[in-house]
Order: structure tokens, then C-alpha cells, then sequence
């Protein structure tokens, strides 16, 4: 099977958005390159379309964890009073063109589409042409931590509010599409649902998979690992357990395909 897949030139991937657990996409990316299995297009929201814009741009598995690793998720010269949110979005744009120095969508080696949310309208909006740098920063701006980005004079916030799993612009032209998804919801013990973050984020959890999950069952193939629920979403000391789970489950998968 996965011989069949290495000489598949239309797959199509999508990634989802889920914070840090978004390193996993990168240890996907990885046993996809080790197993000979390369996506044609890539469409992603939140961490999943600057993961999805660093593997379109043909960065190194090395590149990308350095990306996260490096670019500071908060910063106290970043904070604000001026915009709505904690963090003044805009001050990221130079740590982006270290690596996207084009800044187009046009200069991708793959075809690239993201999600974010346009706060004003409630809806949700593909980019997949013309400047690159800004839609991504949007699709990432999780609120009220981040300060919306404006496109085009409309303000635009984390994509994986309205489309966590961006699956829909492949369906028309993939022949075989594979899933990243790490907004995983599984079964909770009373232990873990004592107070009200616990209650909110497992809500919010649910609210987010039901809106997926269609979605999911569409992929021909899908990786979701259960252990990524323990890693938090904004818990940047856990970005190689993440993506060390990512690679690991990818390449049971992909070893299980091959003996089919």
C-alpha cells in the first residue's frame, strides 16, 4: 500500500489546528518523507497552516522544529493595549520573513491553502493566493491571547474557531487524502473534569470535534494519536514529545500499509 501511495501524484493533506500538539504534524511530515509518500496540496488552520506553509515552502524537518522552537509564543515588548488582545500580532511578521522572505503564496513549492476566521462577518475564509505572511499570521491568532491580523481591511482570527480540519479544498482535486488530526477528544475520567477550566476546555474540545468529524471520516487515511491529549496546547516545552508521538504513531501506520 504504501508503495501505491509514494506513486500517488495527487494527495492531498490536511492538518489541523491544536496548539503545540501541531508538532506531530511535523513527525507525520517526517515518516511521510522516510516512506517515500509526498502531498501534492496542503491545506491547514491554525498551527496546521504554518506547519502545512513551512513543508509547502520545502523547509527541512530541522527548520520547522526550530521554527517553534525559536519564535517566542510570548514576549512582553509584543504585549498591547492598543488592540484588542494580549499580544500585538503584527510584531511576529519579521520572525515569518526570516522564512517565507517572498512572502506569496505563489512562491510555494506546493499548492497551500489556510483557514482563518473573519471576525467581523462569522465566517470562515480560504487564502490561497497573492501575500502569504498575514493570512497565516490570522489562521494562528487565537484570541484574546493574540490581537486579530487585518487582510485586506477586514480582521481576521484563528481559523480553527470556524474550520479546524480545512479538508474541503482537496476533494475536488486529490485522489487520496491523508489526515492530521490533533484536536483529539477522547474518553475523560470525573478525575479530570474538577474545575472550570478542565469543564471549559473539554467543551470547547467537543464543540470543535463535532464540527470535524465528518470531515475526518472523508480522509482515506487518518493519523490520530490519543496520547496527544496530555500535551497542552500552549505547552511549548513538550514541542519534541509532540512531535517524537507524531513520527512514532505516522510510522506504525505507515508499517501496518505496507504489509496490506
Amino acid at each position: 500500500m504504501t508503495k501505491e501511495l509514494s506513486s500517488n501524484k495527487s494527495i492531498g493533506l490536511v492538518l489541523s489546528g491544536g496548539g503545540v500538539r501541531g508538532m506531530a504534524h511535523i513527525g507525520l511530515i517526517k515518516a511521510m518523507q522516510e516512506f517515500g509518500i509526498e502531498a501534492k496540496s496542503v491545506t491547514g488552520s491554525s498551527v496546521g497552516a504554518l506547519v502545512g506553509a513551512l513543508y509547502a515552502n520545502g523547509n527541512s524537518i530541522e527548520d520547522m522544529l526550530h521554527f517553534f522552537k525559536t519564535t517566542p509564543l510570548f514576549n512582553y515588548q509584543f504585549l498591547t493595549i492598543a488592540k484588542a488582545g494580549f499580544m500585538d500580532t503584527d510584531k511576529y511578521i519579521r520572525f515569518f520573513k526570516a522564512y517565507f522572505p517572498e512572502d506569496s503564496f505563489e512562491s510555494l513549492q506546493k499548492e497551500l491553502h489556510i483557514v482563518a476566521t473573519n471576525i467581523q462577518d462569522g465566517n470562515a475564509e480560504f487564502f490561497s493566493t497573492g501575500e502569504l505572511i498575514r493570512p497565516l499570521l490570522a489562521s494562528a491568532a487565537l484570541p484574546p491571547v493574540f490581537s486579530p491580523i487585518e487582510v485586506k481591511g477586514q480582521l481576521y482570527v484563528d481559523g480553527g474557531i470556524m474550520n479546524n480540519f480545512p479538508a474541503e479544498p482537496l476533494y475536488e482535486k486529490c485522489t487520496y487524502i491523508i489526515g492530521s488530526n490533533v484536536s483529539i477528544v477522547s474518553k475523560l475520567d470525573k478525575k479530570d473534569l474538577k474545575n472550570t477550566y478542565q469543564l471549559t476546555g473539554r467543551v470547547t474540545g467537543l464543540m470543535i470535534y463535532a464540527a470535524s468529524k465528518t470531515k475526518l471520516k472523508s480522509c482515506d487515511l487518518l493519523f490520530e494519536s490519543p496520547d496527544l491529549e496530555h500535551i497542552g496546547m500552549l505547552d511549548r516545552k513538550a514541542i519534541e514529545k509532540a512531535y517524537t508521538i507524531g513520527y512514532e504513531h505516522a510510522c506504525r501506520q505507515f508499517e501496518i500499509l505496507s504489509k496490506t
